[in-house]
């Protein structure tokens, strides 16, 4: 080995460069001969292209008792068509190499598609046969309600799950299905069958009410051609326009406990119904609730996590509930739950919401700083371009402002929205969406032992309800 010192060269570490300008795309829309709107995205680089269809098929429409149907109805359309069984239509999508889901919510059904580019007319084809001519067989039918009331007891000892049913529940109206679980109940799940679910899509699954969004790089793809072979020759009459009815909720201040004996810690979910994306303040609610709860560096957390350890993490958060269409007397409007959740122990609930509403109070008292907001934007704003890095992340915001009336610019306006709030605007609207004395608050946990703690805040009146 030689002695002689070895001499190393440092070189200077690379600085980043300047970020490049960044939108959110703009999609192309077109509408085929059968009243299918298309809305369409060319990602260059994307090979897995993504396709979602939105179907007019809303919770309210489900019929009387038989809450869960429109979820039963998407589970059930790749269950065999009018050319394959529901075998031969998994092995189709599988030579394909594509993926499709389907579920249900309270505007639509939504169902997904994401196949290579390669393949893409061949998965179309068996998307447009599962839309088209679901053959909804008997045996299946049942098969799919039987996993679905597999699934329930395994929700209802969730707590999370637990806490956002009685949330629903105590929030809206009885006649209202926002108060039910989105899925269905044990009760009117066991009365779907084939019949029921062929009359449902029979009366609200067609084309001229629909919207395919498709997302990828179609540099080397006749779209065109591949969507009139396929969805193209999907027919439906015209539908019958449904009132939408108007989301009323009561939000009087409140507490609710679920309680589940011996219960080690406590999950929490409180909330309340605000302005949705209609809404000239969402842009501010948006930034005002991330510097609330949407990050470990936000207030709720800096104080509930760091500073006292009484829990993991607490999020605030905005979720769209459903939109209306615009009418001849103004714009589409709709609502969002506005809520804030998490996990504590036990023992230290009544600390932990004590201390919640004290976050809550000094925000409306001294608002939030420059260097809150800062942070917010820079996290909300710099992220998205990796945010809708994928196709699938594209299509799927592009399906939600579909479902929520939005334009098709609403995203790359909300950006710059966001990027143009102040710090004032975002505390005042922060605040206009929890109010300390308007929020309806559910703990899952025992009552023996967080009822009292509870009840000495003060905060609402407390009931308790069983787990």
């Amino acid at each position: 080995m030689s002695d002689a010192a070895t001499t190393m060269t440092f070189h200077p570490q690379p600085q980043a460069g300047a970020a490049r300008p960044w939108a959110f795309p703009a999609p192309e829309r077109t509408e085929l001969s059968n009243g299918l709107t298309v809305l369409r995205c060319h990602r260059p680089g994307q090979q897995v292209v993504a396709v979602e269809i939105n179907l007019a098929a809303p919770l309210d429409a489900e019929p009387a008792g038989l809450d869960g149907i429109a979820t039963i109805m998407a589970r059930a359309l790749s269950e065999g068509t009018d050319k394959h069984t529901a075998e031969e239509f998994a092995a189709e999508l599988e030579r394909c190499g594509a993926t499709l889901d389907a579920h249900a919510d309270h505007p639509a059904v939504r169902v997904s598609l994401e196949v290579p580019v390669s393949r893409l007319p061949k998965a179309l084809g068996l998307l447009a046969d599962a839309l088209r001519a679901p053959a909804f067989p008997e045996g299946e039918v049942e098969r799919v309600v039987r996993n679905r009331l597999d699934e329930i007891p395994h929700e209802l000892a969730n707590p999370a799950r637990r806490a956002s049913m009685a949330l629903a529940k105590e929030l809206f109206p009885a006649e209202a299905r926002m108060s039910r679980p989105r899925q269905g109940t044990q009760e009117t799940v066991e009365g779907i069958d084939a019949a029921a679910v062929r009359a449902f899509y029979e009366t609200y699954v067609r084309p001229s009410t629909s919207t395919a969004v498709v997302v990828g790089d179609l540099a080397g793809v006749d779209l065109d051609k591949a969507l009139a072979e396929s969805l193209g020759a999907w027919t439906g009459g015209a539908a019958e326009p449904r009132p939408m009815p108007p989301i009323t909720a009561d939000d009087t201040g409140r507490v609710i406990i679920v309680d589940r004996p011996g219960a080690v810690q406590t999950q929490l979910l409180i909330g309340r119904i605000g302005a949705d994306r209609h809404d000239r303040v969402w842009p501010a609610q948006v930034l005002g609730t991330y510097c609330l709860g949407g990050t470990l560096t936000s207030r709720l957390d800096r104080v509930l996590r760091e500073e006292k350890g009484y829990t993991y993490g607490v999020r605030a958060f905005g979720q769209v509930l459903r939109s209306a269409a615009p009418d001849a007397s103004g714009g589409a409007t709709g609502a969002a739950l506005l809520a804030i959740s998490g996990s504590v122990a036990t023992e230290v609930t009544g600390p932990a919401l004590e201390d919640l509403w004290k976050v809550l109070g000094t925000l409306k008292e001294a608002g939030l700083t420059d260097a809150e907001r800062d942070v917010a934007v820079q996290n909300l704003v710099g992220v998205a371009p990796l945010k809708y890095e994928t196709a699938a992340a594209v299509a799927g915001t592009l399906a939600d402002q579909v479902e929520q009336h939005l334009p098709d610019d609403f995203q790359a306006q909300l950006y710059a929205r966001l990027a143009e709030t102040g710090t004032v605007e975002a505390t005042a609207a922060v605040v206009s969406a929890f109010p300390t004395d308007r929020l309806v608050t559910v703990l899952v946990g025992d009552a023996s032992q967080i009822e009292e703690p509870v009840k000495a805040l003060g905060i609402g009146e407390v009931r308790v309800i069983q787990g």
